[in-house]
């Protein structure tokens, strides 16, 4: 037998003939109160079906059947990854031994069949192969793997395939006398999902293992109980993310750091590049040697090139932002092109064309200055090495190299205080 990724073989396993799969699917999920098949909820950022089908792809079998109830087109959606899984629809939930009977003989009587269900995400490749390797060592008809909770029931079972039928007389598949049983050595490989605290047991579990598998690689987890990272994630050597964390199907490159509370949604995050606080990126990029935060949110098309900071409470949307840019706290930049070396300070906004209209983009070009509380209304560009002055509305192009301003003049009269100051108070309590 070929030997699989993820399995540990020793002589007398590899030496086994890979048994047919069976993959029971069909379960409802009442107790769940979710609306769709059991098997297609997500469990710890995946459908709980593609446990199982991982599992069975890496024993290698001559086949895999996969029996289902309702959302028949969902499940073939779902098993695109897998084109060796035949699904077998079950009419009516009819309980295992009839979901089995759906699937059809063995297309070898001589051989094994390896049945398990798909609400046991927990079990792995290497349990399912001691579990055939148990059955083959005691000569019996079935080896069945028990549950350590719920009294002991069988979430697994391997027949040999001329003894399968025997055990399909009624609704549940009946264990023979003289089974062979297996244990697993991490009882909690067994823990079944029925319901949403079930549920909750089972991604903490796999949260667990991902985490531990990527410490022992080189990645700092200040807190792994509080850090959920998607196993589509790449993550490199020498990255440190501080507790409270989620990342998403996104890249982390080497001597990244998250600081407590950031979110991270297909997005990539440059090497060296740090996010503090409460952070959150959707769909965005940032090169290297970044900061950005705390409390910054980087909405969808963000692009930070390398060497640029992000003040706190910024945000950006579809946006990028030149190499060695710096954007200070509280700005919004939207629809905008930003060059090189800018700086722009507190509070600035770019401004679209409002509601309904076509967006429109904003272009600053590199090495200018936008001071604090300015705004630029689309479509606008502000040349290269321009001084755009605090508090100015930019609403035309502004050549290179020039000096903008158009707040108004101040205007003090001295003594009106007093008399609009008394109008404006006289509802105040005292």
């Amino acid at each position: 037998m070929a030997r699989r990724p993820g399995i540990s073989y020793d002589g007398r396993m590899a030496r086994l003939t890979p048994p047919h799969v069976v993959i029971l699917a069909g379960g409802a999920g009442a107790r769940m109160k979710i609306g769709h098949p059991k098997a297609l909820h997500p469990v710890f950022f995946r459908p709980m079906i593609h446990y199982a089908l991982d599992a069975a792809r890496a024993l290698g079998p001559p086949s895999t059947r996969l029996v289902v109830g309702p959302g028949e087109r969902e499940f073939r959606e779902q098993c695109r990854s897998w084109p060796e899984v035949r699904i077998v629809r079950q009419e009516e939930e009819r309980g295992p031994a009839d979901a089995v009977r759906a699937a059809g003989p063995a297309p070898e009587p001589e051989g094994d069949v390896l049945i398990l269900t798909a609400d046991a995400p927990l079990l792995t490749a290497r349990t399912l192969q001691e579990l055939a390797a148990r059955r083959a060592e005691a000569d019996a008809a079935c080896a069945v793997v028990r549950g350590a909770e719920g009294g002991g029931e069988a979430v697994a079972w391997c027949f040999r395939a001329r003894d399968l039928a025997a055990a399909l007389t009624g609704a549940d598949i009946l264990v023979p006398e003289g089974a062979a049983e297996l244990r697993p050595a991490d009882p909690v490989e067994t823990l079944g999902v029925d319901d949403l605290y079930g549920l909750w047991r089972a991604e903490a579990v796999l949260q667990a293992r991902f985490n531990r598998a990527l410490m022992l690689g080189g990645t700092a987890l200040q807190d792994p109980g509080t850090t959920l990272i998607d196993p589509r994630c790449r993550i490199e050597r020498g990255v440190r993310v501080e507790g409270g964390c989620t990342v998403i199907n996104s890249v982390l490159e080497a001597g990244a750091r998250l600081e407590a509370y950031c979110r991270i949604e297909d997005s990539v995050i440059g090497a060296g590049s740090r996010l503090l606080q409460g952070t959150v990126a959707r769909e965005a990029r940032v090169g290297r040697d970044c900061r950005v935060g705390p409390y910054a949110h980087l909405r969808p098309g963000a692009v930070l090139e390398d060497d640029v900071w992000v003040g706190n409470y910024a945000e950006l949307k579809n946006a990028v932002l030149g190499a060695g840019t710096r954007a200070a706290h509280q700005c919004y930049v939207g629809d905008a092109r930003v060059g090189r070396r800018a700086v722009i300070g507190g509070g600035f906004v770019t401004c679209g064309s409002g509601a309904g209209a076509p967006k429109q983009r904003t272009v600053i070009e590199d090495d200018v200055f936008v001071g604090g509380a300015s705004h630029a209304l689309a479509p606008v560009r502000v040349g290269a090495g321009s001084f755009v002055a605090t508090g100015t509305s930019v609403t035309e192009d502004v050549p290179p190299d020039s000096f903008v301003i158009s707040r108004a003049r101040q205007v003090v009269k001295a003594g009106y205080s007093k008399k609009y100051g008394k109008a404006k108070d006289s509802g105040a309590p005292r």
